[in-house]
């Protein structure tokens, strides 16, 4: 080369480094399978912004879709990244529950924790750790220590989307609205939803179907679904009154975020992830949490028959709950309920939340002598925390109230919230009132509070009006169950009251979360057509009804799980239908196994499980308004071994409108590996329960 281009090549090569300097880098991706390769997650820093995509045997479940978090006294972890690093790992273990849907729970996943840094401001970094199981996805933000996100965190954002598509079939219920999660699951298009609670759960054109959620919700405020643009969602966080939607410090990692996804509606329920994404048991020995089955003082309130205060026919006195001890002990029930014993409950309970006292019993009832008379017949009383949210007032009590429940001899508590989303009452230490969502961050803190509390007076929690279950039951064994849906009073006065579909939607949404307190078992089906007890206390609408037949409502105990179960009807009720009782007197809390047979989302839905205790199946199926014919297999039973099945069905004449009484108690035998066909009226059901015959 002569001297005379050494000076231009020279340029030359300035000018093409400049230019890679100012030109956008590569993107980078990576990619994780599920062991079985059916799902997988492609993660990138395409454009600076750090995305996921989801797919399921090579079709598109999530779409590209961003990740980051937003500070609001700090850089955030939205722009200018690129995947600083990665590592992968992988599991497969099994772990045991204590109680639960199945004793044993296979972990197997792979993971890819991904590291983003920031090119542009302080340096700061984020890792989001992914984990792929067979049936879905999870994955979490992990903030490290670092200088540019010291003190404290405000959190004002959380960047991540879901592209689910404007077409995708949607089932939820709103997030943005008084009742909490107390709604009739609301169906359509995605593109037209502007906010849902989780789980909501989705049906692609191709039949895959899949459901977002999220695990181990702690310190954190809940995600929502608040819509983008049509068919994105962002997920959003319920903000403290105020203030940020979180408040944190680093190092903190949030909770996780699921996608689950199946070929079928089915394949949703048969899924473990949102347990397996839960830290193991915290407490160590938790023999002393016991499943069961309990009556109590409480559906008598809904119907008018009894009242909570002394305003009409307290229900809660010494003498009553001594009856239902006395049915309880007879018929095999471990618990009794009894709602209302407590001084706060006369006049406007509702709105006066800071007058419930929660070691003061009302005169009329003896809660030392309820407790000694329980126990003397083998049951527990189930005490009752109604707090109408008022959280101040019942942390002010917390740990007396707990005491007093040790001291009686009580095992569960059953915590109560009722107050209008974003009435929870926080006084601070300057006696100033604020108000807080349900789901905040504030309320999630709460929560977990009282369950620790709790457990160390070896108290179990069944908590209303809660915060969404996403798993924490793994941890903290002692919270057993809860609410969090549309229960069985809405049919005492609900406007509407739950409609025939209503069993068949929370199968697949609400009972993704995990138990559901739900209190089955209604046998008087028309309760607001009877005369009322006292003029001054009248019935409700009669169109306010369980809109079942009674086949149906046996079948609840079997396919809606929850290790505690309500027989919620009045003893009288179960006394003259012995022959239909006797299902619920056996049938079981606590299962060795559990299997979804067959279902299609808010239209029929068929389970099997395997007593823990006895190892007998029992199954139950339901349908919404449409009467169906069904053939389930008995794959479940031992191939070729006979049993005898005793079934409770649906009599021909069957309806929930206009013949809901009809039912057919029948024994059978059958053979497993064969069907077991049955048809179900409009809005019924089936259970039966399998006794092998001897060989």
């Amino acid at each position: 080369m002569t001297k005379h281009w050494k000076p231009l090549v020279a340029l030359a090569t300035i000018a093409w480094a400049a230019l890679a300097a100012t030109a956008p880098a590569l993107a980078e991706s990576l990619t994780l399978a599920s062991p079985d390769g059916q799902i997988t997650v492609t993660v990138s820093d395409d454009e600076g912004q750090a995305t996921y995509a989801v797919a399921y045997r090579g079709e598109t479940v999530i779409a590209p879709s961003k990740l980051g978090l937003l500070f609001s006294e700090h850089h955030g972890l939205e722009r200018g990244l690129a995947i600083a690093g990665s590592t992968r790992d992988s599991s497969d273990t099994t772990w045991e529950q204590p109680w639960g849907e199945r004793r044993l729970v296979r972990d197997r996943h792979n993971e890819l924790a991904v590291t983003f840094a920031a090119s542009r401001g302080p340096a700061r970094r984020m890792v989001v750790r992914f984990r792929a199981f067979d049936t879905g996805i999870g994955f979490r933000y992990e903030i490290p220590e670092q200088p540019a996100l010291e003190g404290d965190l405000a959190i004002v954002d959380e960047l991540t989307q879901f592209a689910v598509g404007e077409d995708t079939a949607m089932w939820y219920t709103p997030s943005d609205e008084f009742n909490r999660y107390e709604y009739i699951t609301r169906t359509g298009p995605a593109g037209k939803v502007a906010n849902a609670h989780t789980p909501a759960t989705f049906r692609k054109a191709d039949g895959i179907h899949f459901a977002i959620h999220e695990a181990a919700l702690v310190d954190y405020s809940a995600m929502s679904l608040g819509a983008l643009r049509p068919g994105t969602f962002e997920a959003r966080l319920r903000s403290w009154q105020g203030g940020p939607k979180v408040r944190t410090k680093a190092p903190f990692k949030s909770p996780w975020r699921t996608v689950q996804v199946a070929p079928d509606a089915v394949g949703l329920i048969n899924s473990d992830i949102i347990l397996n994404l839960n830290e193991p048991n915290k407490l160590g020995d938790v023999s002393w949490v016991e499943p069961g089955k309990y009556v109590g003082i409480w559906w008598a309130m809904h119907i008018k028959d009894r009242t909570w205060g002394r305003d009409g026919i307290h229900g809660a006195t010494t003498e009553e709950a001594k009856r239902y001890i006395d049915f309880a002990a007879k018929n095999g029930f471990s618990g009794v309920l009894v709602e209302g014993w407590n001084i706060g409950w006369d006049g406007d309970w509702f709105n006066n939340g800071d007058q419930f006292n929660f070691t003061q019993a009302m005169p009329d009832f003896d809660i030392a002598e309820v407790g000694r008379y329980a126990r003397s017949k083998g049951v527990r009383l189930i005490g009752h925390h109604e707090t109408s949210a008022n959280i101040t007032n019942y942390e002010n009590q917390l740990e007396a109230a707990l005491d007093l429940m040790e001291k009686v001899g009580v095992r569960v508590v059953k915590t109560g919230y009722v107050a209008d989303a974003g009435d929870a009452v926080r006084i601070d230490e300057k006696g100033i009132r604020h108000y807080e969502w349900h789901d905040s961050q504030f309320m999630v803190r709460h929560h977990l509070k009282v369950v620790q509390e709790a457990a160390r007076r070896h108290i179990a929690i069944d908590a209303h009006e809660p915060v969404k279950d996403t798993g924490l039951r793994r941890t903290y064994p002692n919270w057993m169950t809860r609410e969090g849906a549309r229960g069985m009073e809405f049919n005492a006065w609900g406007s509407p009251p739950n409609p025939p579909s209503h069993e068949a939607m929370l199968a697949f949404t609400r009972m993704l979360a995990g138990p559901m307190d739900f209190t089955p078992g209604i046998f008087d089906l028309r309760p607001n057509e009877r005369p009322p007890l006292r003029p001054v206390m009248p019935r409700g609408d009669p169109a306010n009804r369980p809109q079942t037949t009674l086949a149906k409502q046996l079948a609840l105990y079997v396919v809606l799980y929850s290790p505690l179960q309500m027989a919620a009807d009045l003893p009288e009720n179960y006394e003259a239908r012995p022959d239909a009782f006797q299902f619920i007197k056996d049938v079981e809390t606590d299962w060795e196994q559990s299997i979804a047979l067959a279902g299609e989302v808010g239209e029929y839905v068929a389970f099997a499980r395997q007593g823990r205790k006895s190892k007998n199946w029992f199954l139950g199926a339901l349908t919404d308004e449409h009467p169906r014919d069904l053939t389930l297999p008995l794959d479940f039973l031992e191939k070729g071994r006979r049993y005898t099945a005793e079934i409770y069905r649906d009599g021909p004449d069957a309806d929930w409108d206009t013949n809901p009484y009809d039912i057919v108690i029948e024994k059978k035998t059958v053979t497993g590996g064969e069907t077991f066909a049955v048809h179900l009226a409009s809005s019924g059901g089936v259970a039966v329960r399998f006794l092998p015959m001897a060989q």
